[in-house]
């Protein structure tokens, strides 16, 4: 199988983090060659993680059409503004990466979008869903028949229930635990160590145990 180039974008946690599972693969099985991170922010260029530099910013995407990008901004504060910014990048479906951990376990039925991280000790059961441009933090279990909508973050230590249904752009706070069959609507972050019993809404923010809505959020454009 031959190696590919690879760049990380943008030069963050997540970012930092999919660099670790990226080499631990490679050790088993070298598969990328790791260009470098690519950020917005010119204040970033040159800065290192384990020896992997901040090549520079967007103008890197044209410089090297062959490589290929994992892109994987997010966090709690910033979730509902994921789309809009991998999209910016204006990239091709067939220029995007998916990364898993090693040790993370995948069932032969199981589905995973493009640009996607599966990072440490993830398991992704039967029958489960995974869309474009998703980040599956280490340690959670997605269990049987499960949908994870694409532009989702989900945190450590989660496990999700048979049956799932969590919609596109979700934030899911790590230590949550969601029952069997629950739907979460688009666009809705759940708030760390949640239990979540019953259906969420679309465009919320809900936390506690059991989950409630605490907070309606404005459309996002």
């Amino acid at each position: 199988m031959p190696v590919k180039k690879l760049l990380l974008f943008p030069f963050s946690g997540n970012a930092r983090e999919s660099l670790a599972a990226v080499m631990e693969a490679n050790r088993r099985e070298p598969s990328w060659e790791l260009i470098g991170f690519i950020d917005d922010a010119p204040s970033t260029h040159g800065m290192s993680c384990c020896g992997v530099k901040v090549v520079g910013g967007r103008e890197i995407l044209v410089q090297m059409p062959e490589t290929f990008v994992l892109a994987v901004p997010g966090s709690p504060e910033s979730f509902n503004q994921r789309k809009g910014l991998i999209d910016s990048l204006n990239l091709p479906a067939s220029r995007f990466a998916t990364v898993m951990h090693p040790s993370a376990c995948r069932a032969a039925d199981a589905n995973i979008g493009i640009n996607t991280l599966i990072m440490s000790n993830v398991v992704v059961s039967c029958g489960v869903t995974i869309g474009n441009h998703c980040i599956i933090l280490p340690n959670t279990v997605i269990s049987h028949d499960s949908i994870v909508n694409e532009y989702c973050c989900i945190g450590s230590n989660i496990s999700i229930s048979g049956g799932v249904s969590i919609g596109a752009n979700c934030y899911v706070g790590s230590g949550t635990k969601i029952k069997e069959k629950v739907t979460i609507g688009a666009g809705s972050l759940v708030g760390l160590g949640s239990n979540v019993i019953s259906d969420i809404d679309a465009g919320v923010i809900a936390a506690g145990n059991p989950a409630r809505v605490i907070k309606r959020l404005p459309p996002h454009i």
